[in-house]
């Protein structure tokens, strides 16, 4: 059973910064590519970024420069630094794991419950 925690949501001013955490297990670590999907209210599901078992990263073009995926494998913890945030960075933020990074949610198979990121103007 795979199990994701996120944590390190919560509120901040546009221009503020902050670095989301996701627990997982050292075998989610070792056997899958891992990332972060975002959703805002009435708006579909989109990629953040992801990083595979290798360490590699990619990142939409509309988050690169801003937004760092990285992950610690002796905590067994993914992270996402997200620096001058915008109001339009509100939403719930999900952690994934997939045998594959996809772009599509579809792609992924395993899903944690979500941290809240709220940005104020």
């Amino acid at each position: 059973q795979v199990q994701l925690v996120e944590s390190g949501g919560g509120s901040v001013q546009a221009g503020g910064s902050l670095r989301l955490s996701c627990a997982a297990s050292e075998f989610t670590y070792s056997r899958y590519c891992m990332g972060w999907f975002r959703q805002a209210p009435g708006k579909e599901r989109e990629g953040v970024a992801s990083i595979d078992k290798y360490g590699g990263a990619r990142y939409p073009d509309s988050r690169k420069g801003r937004f760092t995926i990285s992950k610690d494998n002796a905590k067994n913890t993914l992270y996402l630094q997200m620096n001058s945030l915008k109001p339009e960075d509100t939403a719930m933020y999900y952690c994934v794991a997939g045998n594959t990074c996809g772009s599509r949610a579809t792609m992924w198979n395993y899903w944690g419950q979500g941290t809240q990121v709220t940005v104020s103007s």
